[in-house]
């Protein structure tokens, strides 16, 4: 193989493989890249096995074929050359691959490619067409409640749920849920449900821009998202996700409005001196006010009163402080409403005057 790319064409396709390629594997080709040169142009892929990622690079090559490079090591190399082309040759008897450019020139041992597993080629016609602006936001609202328990598979990835005029997803850990609805179409005519992996959410995020479209279909045990000229292919989760609407609460009577920048502010720092392990902070809800404290016997204790609106029974419940800051994180509305009833059951933390989405995050509170 011999071929002539531009630095920055082929970075950018490098950047997205990064993700995919697996750091620790016992499995050594997993760690290469697979680069198939043809008149065409250059594709290439990474796999870790679940997850796989077919791109594409326009260069000029001289001579056609197909090899394996590390892919981290490669992209460290090319983000360190000057913005020029780049040349990739292999050499005689196939055992190591110069690449180099300007006065630049490197040796690279390479891998057999007859020995890089090939995933599926294609999901075949297009069942879906997810908008990348509302795709994007349903992964961001959900992601960070996917479970990271190995031994609860069926959790291990968020669900999707397809409408004629809305899109959904939905993310469980077992301790919170997070829910957001988005008002637009995927072109389905049925609703439909699939349940999508934590990496592959990854991924699909880092594909996808506002104004792309992702190309969604499946085939019997694969998902497949193409974008841009990119195809991203994902093994399914052999598993059901639970039925999240009992989790919703219906009967939660009591609510105060929160500024969402001062109780982000005020959750930060009162955490600050909360359990290492446990992270709780409490919400002690008053007349008027709720105090947000935290302790440690062998460090300390911390409180921060925040004015609010409220004339209710007095309580206090304790939350998880990542699970407060995850939802503060990502929401972008200036205030949000926290819902509850008592100590003991799960409350409900929303946006206030969401524009084009509903959100719902439901979250257990903590027994200390």
């Amino acid at each position: 193989m011999e071929l002539v790319v531009r630095k920055n064409d082929l970075l950018k396709e490098l950047s997205l493989l990064q993700g995919i390629v697996e750091r620790k594997n016992t499995i050594p080709i997993l760690a290469n890249v697979l680069i198939h040169a043809e008149k065409s142009g250059v594709s290439l892929l990474a796999t870790d096995l679940d997850v796989g990622l077919r791109s594409k690079c326009e260069a000029t090559v001289a001579k056609p074929g197909t090899l394996t490079l590390p892919a981290k090591k490669l992209f460290e190399i090319v983000s360190a050359l000057p913005d020029t082309d780049i040349r990739i040759e292999e050499d005689k008897g196939g055992k190591s691959v110069t690449v180099a450019a300007d006065r630049f020139e490197s040796k690279i041992q390479t891998l057999p490619a007859s020995e890089f597993p090939t995933p599926p080629q294609d999901g075949g016609p297009s069942e879906a067409s997810l908008p990348g602006a509302a795709l994007k936001r349903l992964i961001s609202h959900t992601r960070f409640a996917i479970t990271s328990e190995d031994t609860r598979y069926f959790l291990n990835g968020a669900q999707l749920v397809l409408r004629p005029d809305e899109m959904s997803m939905i993310a469980t850990d077992g301790h919170r849920l997070a829910l957001i609805t988005v008002k637009e179409s995927a072109g389905k005519s049925a609703k439909s449900e699939v349940l999508l992996p934590r990496k592959t959410l990854n991924e699909v995020s880092r594909l996808i821009d506002d104004a792309s479209v992702v190309e969604f279909s499946q085939g019997e045990n694969h998902l497949f998202f193409r974008t841009e000229g990119r195809l991203l292919i994902s093994r399914k989760i052999d598993a059901n996700f639970p039925a999240y609407e009992r989790v919703i609460p219906k009967s939660n009577d009591k609510s105060i409005e929160f500024d969402r920048d001062r109780l982000a502010a005020a959750v930060k720092r009162v955490r600050l001196l909360s359990n290492e392990r446990s992270k709780a902070v409490r919400f002690v809800m008053g007349k008027d006010q709720v105090e947000i404290t935290s302790s440690t016997p062998e460090v300390g204790e911390a409180h921060e009163v925040l004015p609010v609106d409220y004339s209710g029974t007095a309580m206090q419940i304790c939350f998880n402080a990542d699970y407060v800051d995850n939802f503060l994180g990502v929401v972008e509305t200036e205030s949000v409403l926290l819902e509850f009833k008592d100590e003991m059951s799960q409350a409900v933390m929303k946006p206030i005057g969401a524009d084009g989405y509903d959100y719902t995050y439901v979250i257990m509170p903590m027994r200390i």
